[in-house]
C-alpha cells in the first residue's frame, strides 16, 4: 500500500486539497501576537486579518517542526510497511527538513520495510502547490509513485513564480533585502519583482518605478512566458489587495482570454516574509525564467 503526503507551505487552498482527497498533510506552524496556528490550507485562516494585524506592526514568524512532529506523522505508516511520497516545500525555504531527515533516518531504522520518498518541489505557496495539485491528482487516478516522480521531474523545472511586495519592511526583516537598499527603495517607490530561481530560493530578480508599473510588468512577462494554457492554469495570489489583484488578472486574461486562471489569497507562510499587499503569479512556462 502507498500513502502520499503533503504540507501546508504549498497553500494548495483546502477546498481543492478536498476535491482530491488529500488526506496525510503536515501542518506548518507560524505564530502572530503571540499565539502559534498550524496552517490548515486557508478552512479556518482569514487573510483579513491576518494582513491587518501586519498593518497594525504584528510581526508574524514562522518556525520549523521538530524530529518528533515527524515521527508523528510518519510513524503509522512505517509501522505498517507502507510507501511513502512526500511532495515537500522547497528544502531553501527553511531548515525544517533537518529534522525531517533525522526522523526518516530513524523510523527506517526501527521499521525497514517502509519506503520513503520526498519529491523537492523548489517551490514555496502556489508554486510548490501547482506542482502538489497534480501529484495529488495522479495519485488518486491511481498512478505509481515512479509515474507521479516522472512527471514531477519534467513539469518542476517549467514552474514559475514572480511577486512584488507593498512595502519593503518585510523583505528587509527577513534578511532578503539590506536596510539601505529598503530605505532607499520606499523613499524612490523602487518595487522589486521576486522570482523563484532553479534551485527553489527567491531571488531579486529586477527592480520597476512605481506598484502599477511593477504589476503590469509580471502581467507582460506571463504573457511572453506562459506555456500550456489549455492544460495547466495561470495562479494569482494576493495579500489582501484583490484590487491589484484583479488588475493583474484582467491584464492576463486581455491577452490570454481562455486562459483558465485561479484566484485566491496568499497564506501566512508567504504573507510573512513578504507583507500585506503582495501580489504573485505562478504560472507554466518552458523553463524558469
Amino acid at each position: 500500500m502507498s500513502v502520499l503526503f503533503i504540507d501546508t507551505n504549498c497553500e494548495l487552498w483546502h477546498t481543492k486539497a478536498k476535491e482530491l482527497g488529500i488526506k496525510n498533510i503536515i501542518r506548518m506552524p507560524y505564530t502572530i501576537c503571540d499565539k502559534e496556528y498550524f496552517y490548515d490550507l486557508g478552512e479556518k485562516y482569514d487573510p483579513k486579518e491576518f494582513f491587518g494585524l501586519m498593518r497594525k506592526g504584528n510581526m508574524p514568524i514562522t518556525s520549523c517542526l521538530n524530529a518528533e512532529n515527524y515521527k508523528e506523522y510518519f510513524e503509522p505508516f512505517f509501522k505498517n510497511g507502507e510507501d511513502i511520497l512526500y511532495v515537500s516545500f522547497s528544502s531553501k525555504m527553511s531548515g525544517t527538513f533537518t529534522f525531517l531527515d533525522i526522523a526518516i533516518k530513524e523510523l527506517s531504522q526501527q521499521y525497514p520495510d517502509a519506503k520513503f520518498t520526498r519529491f523537492d518541489t523548489k517551490g514555496i505557496s502556489m508554486s510548490a502547490g501547482i506542482s502538489v495539485y497534480y501529484a495529488a491528482k495522479m495519485y488518486k487516478e491511481g498512478k505509481s509513485f515512479e509515474e507521479i516522480i516522472k512527471f514531477l521531474e519534467r513539469f518542476v523545472p517549467k514552474v514559475n513564480m514572480a511577486v512584488t511586495p507593498e512595502s519593503l519592511v518585510y523583505l528587509k526583516r527577513g534578511g532578503r533585502l539590506s536596510a539601505a537598499h529598503a530605505t532607499i527603495g520606499s523613499i524612490l517607490q523602487v518595487k522589486p519583482i521576486i522570482r523563484l530561481n532553479d534551485e527553489g530560493a527567491l531571488e531579486s530578480a529586477m527592480k520597476v518605478n512605481g506598484r502599477k508599473k511593477a504589476i503590469a510588468t509580471i502581467a507582460e512577462q506571463v504573457i511572453q512566458n506562459v506555456r500550456e494554457t489549455d492544460k495547466y492554469p495561470i495562479t494569482v495570489l494576493d495579500a489582501d489587495c484583490q484590487e491589484d489583484a484583479q488588475f493583474l488578472v484582467d491584464k492576463i486574461k486581455a491577452a490570454l482570454p481562455h486562459a483558465e486562471i485561479w484566484t485566491w489569497p496568499v497564506g501566512p507562510v508567504i504573507g510573512t516574509h513578504c507583507g500585506p499587499g503582495t501580489v504573485g503569479v505562478i504560472y507554466i512556462g518552458d523553463k524558469r525564467n
